[in-house]
């Protein structure tokens, strides 16, 4: 049990993880994958909202009318 609580302990964020900001300031050249990846989640979204709405209003159609 003391062993556990000592890793417990040492596992704290403070110690894993390095410091947030190294200080040195670079520009962006290109634009990061996530960046892409959030871009082509909001394409494919927005796809699919709009092939659920063709459907919905596809299947109401035109109002028949008895001849």
């Amino acid at each position: 049990m003391r062993f556990a609580l000592l890793f417990l302990i040492l596992a704290t964020p403070a110690l894993a993880q390095v410091p947030p900001h190294s200080g040195v300031i670079h520009t962006r050249s290109m634009p990061e994958l996530s960046d892409i990846a959030l871009f082509v989640m909001a394409v494919g979204g927005v796809w699919l909202a709009r092939r659920a709405l063709r459907k919905r209003f596809a299947k109401q159609g035109t109002p028949k009318t008895e001849d």
